[in-house]
């Protein structure tokens, strides 16, 4: 059974901009998947439907099997973690620890709880030692992680990274693909929307295409190899 299913789903924002025109996929529980398309094809539309922050307006997203709507946005947002491309969209507490530790305050857990999954979180990227820094004195590299800490804090069963690679250095990158390995190896269904061809063959499982707002292609890697 797919744990993300989304039918014919159309959105259109206020001005009248039409970003999604019918477009359908699927991802597998514990897939790594790699959303590729042009500027403008409507990959960042898309990743707000996954948790509820956008909603169709016409079409169909299912998660773990619930339908997303504004009955249920509340709840996708505890299953699906939304890792925007600018973490500066994501900083606004005034120390690290503050920020990581967010989320699952917001959960109403206990306060034991919500300290092991921070601590664990900023474990997972790197980020330990970093707990009483602003994030506005971190380096681009550090708030991108400090960023994935927060959503890891929540424990999502999906994680959604928008253009994650964007403005990071090669070290960045090779730190980042680590984190995201790390994920996987916990069963995180990992979903990247990218520009990254070379990235996406090495390590995505699953690949979908989009462009103008449609599905134009979804299968495995081999979408991105050239033929012989």
């Amino acid at each position: 059974m797919a744990i993300i299913d989304i039918e014919d789903i159309y959105f259109s924002y206020r001005d009248g901009t039409e970003a999604l025109r019918g477009l359908s996929l699927s991802v597998e529980k514990g897939q790594r998947v790699a959303l590729l398309g042009p500027n403008g094809a409507g990959k960042s539309t898309l990743l707000l439907h996954l948790n509820g922050i956008n909603l169709p307006r016409g079409g169909r997203v299912s998660v773990l099997g619930r339908e997303i709507n504004k009955k249920t946005e509340k709840w996708v947002r505890s299953m699906v973690g939304m890792v925007f491309q600018d973490p500066d969209d994501q900083a606004f507490s005034s120390t690290v620890w503050e920020d990581v530790s967010f989320g699952p305050k917001n959960m109403g857990l206990s306060q034991q709880e919500v300290e092991s999954r921070a601590k664990d979180a900023l474990e997972a990227v790197g980020m330990s030692g970093y707990e009483k820094k602003a994030p506005y004195h971190l380096s681009y590299g550090q708030k991108k992680r400090v960023a994935i800490a927060g959503v890891l804090a929540m424990l999502p069963e999906i994680v959604v990274l928008d253009e994650p690679m964007a403005f990071l250095d090669p070290r960045g990158k090779d730190t980042l693909e680590e984190i995201l390995n790390r994920m996987h190896s916990r069963g995180q269904t990992i979903i990247i929307a990218t520009h990254d061809v070379d990235f996406a063959v090495e390590w995505a499982d699953r690949v979908i295409i989009i462009k103008d707002g449609r599905t134009l292609a979804q299968g495995g890697r081999d979408l991105l190899r050239e033929p012989d």
